[in-house]
């Protein structure tokens, strides 16, 4: 274990591999029956609760090898996250205007605009408020602190530089370093991580987060756009219980 704490790739690898595990064990639980508890139909209830708690242990163990300074470019991370998640909510905005109910195309899924209604639904544990509420602070938790830092940490972080890295050792290329192989790569991947329904603003959110990266050369500015953007989506996701945004 000492040895796995002193590697710089482990480090900025291993959040994000335990994350994207956690995603498929809800599945493993889930049994679709309205007539059974929260913790069987809705289990993501309580993995993704796991999840973010193991995901922020291994952040904080790993703690040293992370550099997220300078902390540049900030108001660019700002301006870039109400952009990019203006964007993202968009399709959806348009769908329920231009469908309102009605049949829709199937390509029209692969612009994004699709119903957004099913997802994170908190309203499963209405009947426990206080669990309610400790479901959506962990959720907003989980957005705005967990995933910024496991993925911008591998995808800028890491992966970006390693493209680059040639026989060198990544961790010797200047983060922020720009190829064009690199773009594609990274963004490409940043964008079937997503749902098929999301590739497009997944998309364009990874073009916007590569180009403050080489902009900036700053990973706490893409953490902070990430950040805030994960937020914004937040926040619109509950006003409009559209949990399929988050």
């Amino acid at each position: 274990m000492p040895r796995l704490r002193d590697s710089d790739t482990a480090a900025h690898v291993a959040p994000l591999f335990v994350f994207m595990v956690f995603l498929t064990v809800p599945g493993w639980f889930r049994i679709d029956n309205p007539e059974l508890p929260w913790f069987q139909k809705a289990p993501e209830h309580w993995v993704y609760p796991l999840q973010t708690l193991l995901c922020g242990v291994l952040l904080l163990w790993f703690r040293r090898h992370y550099v997220l300074k300078p902390w540049r470019g900030l108001g660019l991370a700002v301006l870039l996250a109400v952009v990019g998640i203006a964007a993202w909510i968009f399709p959806a905005w348009l769908y329920e205007r231009l469908v309102a109910g009605e049949g829709a195309p199937e390509w029209w899924s692969w612009f994004g605009l699709v119903e957004r209604k099913e997802g994170f639904d908190p309203t499963v544990l209405s009947p426990w408020p206080a669990w309610e509420n400790a479901a959506i602070v962990m959720r907003f938790v989980r957005m705005v602190i967990v995933v910024p830092l496991v993925e911008e940490l591998f995808w800028r972080g890491f992966l970006m530089r390693y493209l680059n890295a040639g026989d060198a050792s990544w961790r010797s290329v200047p983060f922020g370093t720009h190829s064009w192989r690199a773009f594609g790569i990274v963004t490409v991947l940043v964008m079937v991580a997503h749902n098929p329904e999301d590739y497009l603003v997944a998309l364009i959110w990874g073009s916007l987060v590569y180009w403050l990266a080489v902009r900036t050369r700053s990973l706490g500015a893409c953490v902070i756009m990430h950040a805030l953007g994960n937020l914004l989506l937040g926040l619109y996701a509950l006003r409009t219980q559209q949990w399929g945004f988050w």
